[in-house]
């Protein structure tokens, strides 16, 4: 099974080992602080923003619009951000780092 590791902005490190679900669902069962997913999943609060580092960009894939459209009206949006309940956890994503977002600036 699938592995990921969360690194929160204090720089913390928690890995979830047989990681299964949407990045988010794991995240929130396993108390992931910064990790909030109050909309439940359906993309429509950003409770969830990661930043997703280089090296996995490419297997992740990039940020629908309506990911998009919430990262307009952050502070701390990036290039490499996406909501982590629109990114379901595969063997193709075994060993995946996010960096959690944290608080807006």
């Amino acid at each position: 099974m699938a592995s990921v590791t969360f690194i929160t902005p204090e720089q913390k490190r928690i890995t979830i080992n047989h990681a299964v679900g949407s990045l988010m669902e794991i995240a929130t069962h396993h108390d992931v602080e910064g990790i909030e997913g109050a909309c439940g999943g359906v993309c429509s609060c950003a409770t969830c923003h990661v930043k997703i580092p280089a090296a996995w960009q490419e297997k992740v894939g990039t940020a629908s619009d309506g990911e998009k459209a919430h990262f307009d009206f952050m502070d701390n949006a990036a290039e490499n951000s996406r909501l982590c309940c629109q990114i379901e956890m595969s063997e193709a994503l075994d060993g995946l780092e996010v960096e959690v977002a944290g608080e807006e600036g």
